[in-house]
């Protein structure tokens, strides 16, 4: 897709939802890493009503990695795979106090490294929690960027790279965030509202 056309989409899309962000409730880094690590196959709004009850009891990395896994499952069981993120969260805050002096590290490689902690979450806590900018690719993000035709990938990791060729730096966690948004309230999976698009006369599905 030809620059220009992309800046048309993302001014567009901007101009749409001038108050995209990160939608998973959060008051430090911690908590968000957490919430992140939680959201994997489940929905932002399961994960919020969950987690003000699980950071009341586990408000430091230090007190989660005392907890084991089954005394976390109680609080998260309303979450996809909550035995398996259970011992995520829970490995997780002990990588931090024994490894990162209970800091989130702000590194690539070391965020990716923790357990529960893939290319998506690292992506999110580098973006939202230390501000580079970062594109981090969710059902969401792959899905409208390949049918609006921003580019043309079968996986996860390519939609990224590509996405990170078109899009311009200063606008990577932007474009992430309108995205996101766009998928959640008109580019649906099933049943996209193409009627009510900002961005109908652009999108390649609609132009071919």
């Amino acid at each position: 897709m030809r620059k220009d056309k992309v800046k048309k989409i993302l001014d567009e899309l901007k101009r749409e939802y001038p108050d995209a962000e990160c939608a998973l409730n959060h008051r430090n880094i911690y908590e968000l890493i957490v919430a992140v690590a939680l959201s994997a196959q489940t929905t932002d709004k399961s994960v919020n009503e969950a987690t003000p009850a699980l950071f009341k009891k586990y408000n430091t990395p230090l007190k989660l990695a005392k907890a084991s896994p089954e005394d976390v499952e109680p609080y998260i069981r309303r979450i996809g795979m909550y035995k398996t993120k259970s011992k995520n969260i829970v490995g997780l805050a002990k990588a931090l106090v024994d490894k990162y002096n209970g800091e989130v590290p702000n590194d690539y490689d070391a965020l990716v490294s923790l357990p529960g902690v893939g290319r998506k979450t690292a992506n999110v806590v580098l973006s939202v929690g230390f501000g580079e900018q970062r594109i981090a690719v969710d059902t969401h993000v792959f899905r409208v960027s390949n049918r609006i035709g921003l580019v043309h990938e079968s996986d996860v990791l390519k939609t990224e790279e590509g996405l990170m060729r078109i899009v311009p730096h200063d606008r990577w966690s932007e474009s992430h965030h309108s995205l996101i948004f766009h998928g959640r309230n008109c580019c649906h999976a099933r049943k996209p509202n193409c009627d009510g698009c900002c961005i109908s006369k652009l999108c390649e599905k609609n132009n071919l």
